[in-house]
Protein backbone atom coordinates (compact mmCIF):
# COMPACT_ATOMS: atom_id res chain seq x y z
CA UNK A 1 0.00 0.00 0.00
CA UNK A 2 2.96 2.45 0.79
CA UNK A 3 3.18 5.09 -2.29
CA UNK A 4 5.88 6.24 -0.46
CA UNK A 5 8.85 5.39 2.17
CA UNK A 6 11.05 8.53 3.55
CA UNK A 7 13.95 7.70 5.39
CA UNK A 8 16.22 9.86 7.12
CA UNK A 9 17.99 11.51 10.34
CA UNK A 10 15.89 13.70 13.34
CA UNK A 11 18.56 16.93 12.63
CA UNK A 12 21.55 17.16 10.25
CA UNK A 13 22.72 20.36 11.56
CA UNK A 14 25.54 19.01 14.08
CA UNK A 15 28.73 20.87 13.08
CA UNK A 16 30.85 19.85 15.80
CA UNK A 17 33.51 16.60 15.36
CA UNK A 18 32.18 13.63 16.20
CA UNK A 19 33.85 13.10 19.56
CA UNK A 20 32.33 16.01 20.61
CA UNK A 21 28.91 14.51 19.23
CA UNK A 22 29.00 16.60 15.85
CA UNK A 23 28.60 15.33 12.24
CA UNK A 24 31.81 16.60 10.98
CA UNK A 25 34.73 14.04 10.16
CA UNK A 26 32.27 11.23 10.60
CA UNK A 27 29.85 12.66 8.00
CA UNK A 28 30.58 16.22 6.32
CA UNK A 29 33.98 16.53 5.18
CA UNK A 30 34.80 19.88 6.63
CA UNK A 31 33.53 22.40 8.89
CA UNK A 32 33.13 24.66 5.43
CA UNK A 33 30.41 22.06 4.21
CA UNK A 34 27.40 22.75 3.56
CA UNK A 35 25.63 20.76 5.56
CA UNK A 36 21.97 20.02 4.49
CA UNK A 37 22.90 20.11 0.62
CA UNK A 38 25.56 17.30 1.63
CA UNK A 39 22.62 15.47 3.76
CA UNK A 40 19.93 15.70 0.85
CA UNK A 41 22.03 13.70 -1.24
CA UNK A 42 22.21 10.76 0.90
CA UNK A 43 18.60 10.58 1.97
CA UNK A 44 15.32 12.13 0.91
CA UNK A 45 13.66 13.57 4.46
CA UNK A 46 14.97 15.12 7.49
CA UNK A 47 13.20 15.83 10.84
CA UNK A 48 13.64 19.14 12.27
CA UNK A 49 14.00 18.97 15.94
CA UNK A 50 15.46 22.48 16.16
CA UNK A 51 12.03 24.38 16.08
CA UNK A 52 10.83 22.40 19.39
CA UNK A 53 13.58 24.89 21.36
CA UNK A 54 12.32 27.97 22.31
CA UNK A 55 15.51 29.56 21.80
CA UNK A 56 16.10 28.46 18.43
CA UNK A 57 12.80 28.69 17.28
CA UNK A 58 12.57 32.84 18.37
CA UNK A 59 15.07 33.72 16.10
CA UNK A 60 13.47 31.52 13.00
CA UNK A 61 11.26 33.27 10.49
CA UNK A 62 9.86 32.34 6.56
CA UNK A 63 13.46 32.84 5.48
CA UNK A 64 14.20 30.33 7.28
CA UNK A 65 12.30 27.87 5.70
CA UNK A 66 12.36 29.29 1.98
CA UNK A 67 15.98 28.47 2.41
CA UNK A 68 15.58 25.03 3.55
CA UNK A 69 13.20 24.16 0.27
CA UNK A 70 16.35 25.95 -1.54
CA UNK A 71 18.60 24.19 -0.27
CA UNK A 72 16.84 20.55 -1.14
CA UNK A 73 15.92 18.25 -3.89
CA UNK A 74 12.27 18.60 -5.50
CA UNK A 75 11.19 15.73 -3.80
CA UNK A 76 12.74 16.31 -0.58
CA UNK A 77 10.65 16.48 2.69
CA UNK A 78 10.93 18.05 5.91
CA UNK A 79 9.35 16.47 9.12
CA UNK A 80 8.61 19.74 11.61
CA UNK A 81 8.80 19.42 15.67
CA UNK A 82 6.05 21.53 17.10
CA UNK A 83 7.73 24.25 19.96
CA UNK A 84 7.90 23.33 23.05
CA UNK A 85 6.07 26.22 24.08
CA UNK A 86 2.88 24.36 22.90
CA UNK A 87 3.51 21.16 23.98
CA UNK A 88 5.48 21.51 27.27
CA UNK A 89 4.72 24.74 28.82
CA UNK A 90 1.18 25.08 27.80
CA UNK A 91 0.52 21.64 27.36
CA UNK A 92 -1.81 21.90 24.15
CA UNK A 93 -4.53 23.66 26.79
CA UNK A 94 -6.13 25.47 24.20
CA UNK A 95 -7.39 28.04 26.60
CA UNK A 96 -3.93 29.45 27.41
CA UNK A 97 -3.43 30.39 23.57
CA UNK A 98 -2.22 27.15 22.56
CA UNK A 99 -3.50 26.49 19.70
CA UNK A 100 -2.88 30.42 18.83
CA UNK A 101 0.93 29.58 18.95
CA UNK A 102 0.08 26.43 16.97
CA UNK A 103 -0.90 28.85 14.10
CA UNK A 104 1.74 31.34 14.10
CA UNK A 105 4.20 28.38 13.99
CA UNK A 106 1.98 26.55 10.87
CA UNK A 107 2.38 30.33 9.33
CA UNK A 108 6.22 30.49 9.97
CA UNK A 109 6.67 26.86 8.60
CA UNK A 110 3.82 27.59 5.43
CA UNK A 111 7.14 28.15 2.97
CA UNK A 112 7.72 24.52 3.07
CA UNK A 113 3.59 23.39 2.93
CA UNK A 114 3.95 25.98 -0.54
CA UNK A 115 6.88 24.14 -1.73
CA UNK A 116 5.66 20.38 -1.26
CA UNK A 117 8.13 20.18 0.94
CA UNK A 118 6.31 19.55 4.30
CA UNK A 119 6.28 16.19 5.55
CA UNK A 120 4.73 15.66 8.92
CA UNK A 121 4.56 18.24 11.91
CA UNK A 122 5.34 16.34 15.05
CA UNK A 123 4.14 16.82 18.05
CA UNK A 124 5.73 15.08 20.78
CA UNK A 125 4.38 15.26 24.66
CA UNK A 126 6.40 15.51 27.14
CA UNK A 127 6.74 12.56 29.91
CA UNK A 128 4.47 14.50 32.24
CA UNK A 129 1.76 14.49 29.87
CA UNK A 130 -0.54 11.61 31.20
CA UNK A 131 -3.75 10.03 29.91
CA UNK A 132 -5.27 12.11 32.38
CA UNK A 133 -4.31 14.57 30.04
CA UNK A 134 -6.95 13.67 27.38
CA UNK A 135 -9.11 16.49 27.51
CA UNK A 136 -6.32 18.95 26.94
CA UNK A 137 -5.19 16.93 23.61
CA UNK A 138 -8.87 15.75 22.22
CA UNK A 139 -9.74 19.60 22.44
CA UNK A 140 -6.19 20.78 20.89
CA UNK A 141 -6.89 18.32 18.09
CA UNK A 142 -10.32 19.02 17.41
CA UNK A 143 -9.13 22.37 16.69
CA UNK A 144 -6.34 21.79 14.05
CA UNK A 145 -6.61 24.12 10.98
CA UNK A 146 -7.73 22.31 7.80
CA UNK A 147 -4.69 23.31 6.37
CA UNK A 148 -3.83 19.41 4.55
CA UNK A 149 -1.02 18.58 6.57
CA UNK A 150 -0.34 15.42 7.77
CA UNK A 151 0.40 15.35 11.85
CA UNK A 152 2.18 12.78 14.15
CA UNK A 153 1.63 12.79 17.75
CA UNK A 154 4.32 11.27 20.14
CA UNK A 155 3.21 9.96 23.43
CA UNK A 156 6.08 9.73 26.71
CA UNK A 157 4.14 8.09 29.37
CA UNK A 158 2.86 4.40 29.57
CA UNK A 159 -0.57 5.38 30.41
CA UNK A 160 -1.96 6.18 27.20
CA UNK A 161 -1.33 2.39 26.49
CA UNK A 162 -5.43 2.38 26.16
CA UNK A 163 -7.56 2.19 23.40
CA UNK A 164 -8.98 5.45 24.04
CA UNK A 165 -5.90 6.95 22.37
CA UNK A 166 -5.44 5.19 18.81
CA UNK A 167 -9.18 5.63 18.47
CA UNK A 168 -9.11 9.42 18.94
CA UNK A 169 -6.13 9.64 16.14
CA UNK A 170 -7.99 7.30 14.09
CA UNK A 171 -11.01 9.76 14.09
CA UNK A 172 -8.63 12.73 13.04
CA UNK A 173 -5.93 10.69 10.99
CA UNK A 174 -3.38 11.38 13.10
CA UNK A 175 -0.52 9.20 13.32
CA UNK A 176 0.66 7.48 16.40
CA UNK A 177 4.27 7.73 16.59
CA UNK A 178 6.11 4.42 16.86
CA UNK A 179 9.44 4.54 18.41
CA UNK A 180 12.42 2.04 19.96
CA UNK A 181 13.54 3.49 23.29
CA UNK A 182 15.06 2.12 25.79
CA UNK A 183 12.87 -0.78 27.74
CA UNK A 184 13.43 1.17 30.86
CA UNK A 185 10.82 3.67 29.85
CA UNK A 186 8.05 1.34 30.00
CA UNK A 187 7.25 2.62 26.28
CA UNK A 188 7.51 -0.84 24.33
CA UNK A 189 3.81 -0.07 23.42
CA UNK A 190 5.39 2.16 20.81
CA UNK A 191 7.11 -0.12 18.97
CA UNK A 192 3.83 -2.28 18.10
CA UNK A 193 3.07 -2.10 14.66
CA UNK A 194 -0.77 -2.22 15.50
CA UNK A 195 -1.22 1.45 16.35
CA UNK A 196 -1.40 2.39 12.74
CA UNK A 197 -3.64 5.17 13.30
CA UNK A 198 -3.71 6.96 9.91
CA UNK A 199 -3.09 7.07 5.99
CA UNK A 200 0.27 7.86 6.96
CA UNK A 201 2.98 6.33 9.46
CA UNK A 202 6.01 7.71 11.53
CA UNK A 203 8.83 5.41 13.59
CA UNK A 204 11.60 7.28 15.42
CA UNK A 205 14.46 5.45 16.80
CA UNK A 206 15.72 7.17 19.56
CA UNK A 207 18.64 4.70 20.87
CA UNK A 208 18.57 2.78 23.96
CA UNK A 209 21.71 4.29 25.89
CA UNK A 210 20.45 4.51 29.56
CA UNK A 211 24.09 5.54 30.92
CA UNK A 212 24.39 8.96 32.25
CA UNK A 213 24.68 11.71 29.88
CA UNK A 214 23.25 11.95 26.00
CA UNK A 215 21.08 10.38 27.49
CA UNK A 216 19.03 7.33 24.94
CA UNK A 217 20.86 9.28 21.28
CA UNK A 218 24.61 8.14 22.21
CA UNK A 219 23.69 4.68 20.70
CA UNK A 220 24.74 3.15 17.68
CA UNK A 221 22.10 -0.24 16.97
CA UNK A 222 23.64 -3.12 15.69
CA UNK A 223 22.04 -4.94 12.66
CA UNK A 224 20.91 -7.92 14.49
CA UNK A 225 18.78 -4.94 16.74
CA UNK A 226 17.31 -3.37 13.43
CA UNK A 227 16.22 -6.87 12.22
CA UNK A 228 12.72 -7.29 13.91
CA UNK A 229 11.79 -3.45 12.81
CA UNK A 230 12.35 -4.79 9.11
CA UNK A 231 9.86 -7.14 9.91
CA UNK A 232 7.47 -4.30 11.38
CA UNK A 233 8.02 -1.98 8.66
CA UNK A 234 6.85 -4.33 6.24
CA UNK A 235 3.59 -4.75 7.96
CA UNK A 236 3.45 -0.92 8.54
CA UNK A 237 3.83 -0.54 5.07
CA UNK A 238 0.66 -2.69 3.93
CA UNK A 239 -1.07 -0.51 6.10
CA UNK A 240 -0.54 3.20 5.35
CA UNK A 241 0.46 5.21 2.65
CA UNK A 242 2.86 7.34 3.17
CA UNK A 243 5.53 5.79 6.21
CA UNK A 244 8.18 8.28 7.43
CA UNK A 245 11.12 7.03 9.38
CA UNK A 246 13.45 8.85 11.63
CA UNK A 247 17.28 8.09 13.61
CA UNK A 248 17.38 10.27 16.27
CA UNK A 249 20.17 8.81 17.97
CA UNK A 250 22.39 11.57 16.32
CA UNK A 251 24.99 11.81 18.76
CA UNK A 252 28.47 11.81 17.07
CA UNK A 253 26.91 11.00 13.72
CA UNK A 254 25.76 6.89 15.14
CA UNK A 255 22.23 8.16 13.53
CA UNK A 256 23.76 8.49 10.06
CA UNK A 257 25.33 4.82 10.15
CA UNK A 258 21.90 3.13 11.03
CA UNK A 259 19.85 5.49 8.73
CA UNK A 260 21.89 3.77 5.64
CA UNK A 261 21.94 0.47 7.00
CA UNK A 262 18.11 0.59 7.40
CA UNK A 263 17.90 2.15 4.25
CA UNK A 264 19.52 -0.74 2.53
CA UNK A 265 17.97 -3.55 4.70
CA UNK A 266 14.18 -2.12 3.72
CA UNK A 267 14.42 -0.38 0.39
CA UNK A 268 15.05 -3.54 -1.17
CA UNK A 269 17.95 -2.23 -3.10
CA UNK A 270 21.28 -2.17 -2.88
CA UNK A 271 23.34 1.38 -1.87
CA UNK A 272 24.58 3.48 -4.37
CA UNK A 273 28.39 3.65 -4.48
CA UNK A 274 28.39 7.11 -2.67
CA UNK A 275 26.23 5.62 0.08
CA UNK A 276 28.28 3.09 0.54
CA UNK A 277 31.25 5.13 0.88
CA UNK A 278 29.91 7.23 3.56
CA UNK A 279 28.91 4.40 5.34
CA UNK A 280 32.13 2.77 5.17
CA UNK A 281 33.77 5.71 6.60
CA UNK A 282 31.50 6.73 9.39
CA UNK A 283 31.52 3.01 10.52
CA UNK A 284 35.86 2.79 10.70
CA UNK A 285 35.38 6.43 11.88
CA UNK A 286 33.64 5.71 14.79
CA UNK A 287 35.55 2.46 15.45
CA UNK A 288 38.62 3.83 15.66
CA UNK A 289 37.21 6.69 18.25
CA UNK A 290 35.43 3.73 20.35
CA UNK A 291 38.94 2.35 19.93
CA UNK A 292 41.03 5.54 20.91
CA UNK A 293 37.94 6.08 23.66
CA UNK A 294 38.61 2.26 25.65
Amino acid sequence: MVDELLLGCSGWNYADTADKGGWTGVFYPDSNTKRLRHYSQFFNTAEMDSTFYEKFYTNMTKGTFIGMAKATPETFQFSIKVPETITHKKRLNVKQGAMTDFEEFLDKISPLKNSNKLGAVLIQLPPSFTVNDFRNIEGFLDRLPSSGCDYAVEFRHPSWKTEGPWDMLKHYNIAAVMTDSPSQENLQFLSDVTITTASHSFIRFHGRNTTQGHYWYNYLYTKEELKPWVEKVEQVKKETKVLRVYFNNHYGGKALVNALQFKEMTCGTSLSENEIRALEHAQAYLHRAQIKDS
